[in-house]
């Protein structure tokens, strides 16, 4: 594995995992974890492909989060890791990752052969954290990470709260969880801040793989399913018995999608 550097549009330096050989899949991690949260996925596809997983900016231990965070600022540094590969890209995002790298596919179109886009939490008739922001912001704002980012599972994700509840008893994942609050409410925040409706995108003829779990928050699926009414060439497939984290219950399946979509786009 090697890393790849570059300079985004604002000057900033962003980096990138790269390994493998063959056809380019650039990937998009979801908020609430590091690049490495895509490990096993990428493990199932280096064998045919070079994967190439940008590390997200806010993302990167002990980021100087410039706030406010947009996803405008995420596009342009997925298009430059983009354009130290040789055509044809697919793109894959995950969550917010995905929400970053369909903005990327709008900012230049004619870098990306396909997209793969696991549940995006686009803004598309409502917005996305919504009154929960603001209280997910103060929370975290008075030094209570832990609470922040329970706001931020149980009512923007839309867990149940049970379940929230069960995870946050578990004080190891109450640390994992306080590591990555403040970029994960900025990753909310500039999600947001793109407002509420997706037209924008009809005009995107790029063939399109749109990913939803199964057993997924039902939210994340009307939101999948906003986005394939307006873009021209888009596709659902549906991970049975699958929800928001396949990439860590279910690598195998994830990675069987992207490789499904890679042969329809990059013809290896």
């Amino acid at each position: 594995m090697t890393e790849l550097l570059v300079s985004s549009g604002d000057g900033r330096p962003v980096t990138a995992l790269d390994e493998g050989s063959g056809p380019n899949l650039l990937v998009v991690h979801p908020g609430g974890g590091a690049v490495t949260t895509w490990d096993g996925v990428a493990a199932r596809l280096v064998d045919d492909f070079r994967v190439v997983r940008i590390r997200r900016r806010i993302y990167v231990p002990e980021a100087d989060i410039a706030l406010p965070h947009s996803m405008s600022i995420e596009a342009s540094d997925i298009v430059a890791v983009a354009g130290l590969l040789e055509p044809p890209v697919l793109l894959v995002g995950h969550s917010s990752g995905a929400v970053a790298a369909l903005e990327a596919a709008l900012l230049d179109p004619s870098a990306f052969a396909g997209l793969v886009l696991y549940e995006p939490p686009m803004p598309t008739k409502e917005l996305t954290a919504g009154t929960a922001g603001p209280r997910a912001r103060a929370a975290l704002d008075r030094g209570d990470p832990v609470e922040a980012m329970r706001i931020h599972m149980r009512d923007i994700v839309r867990m149940p709260a049970n379940m929230v509840e069960a995870m946050f008893a578990d004080q190891r994942a109450r640390a994992a969880f306080s590591t990555y609050a403040a970029p994960q409410i900025a990753d909310n925040e500039a999600i947001d801040a793109l407002g509420v409706g997706v037209d924008r995108f009809a005009t995107l003829g790029i063939p399109t793989t749109l990913v939803a779990g199964e057993l997924s928050p039902a939210h994340l699926r009307e939101r999948l399913a906003d986005i394939a009414t307006v873009l021209p060439d888009a596709r659902i497939v549906t991970l049975a018995g699958q929800g928001h984290t396949a990439h860590l219950h279910a690598p195998d399946t994830l990675a069987d999608t992207i490789r499904e979509m890679a042969r329809r786009t990059l013809h290896p």
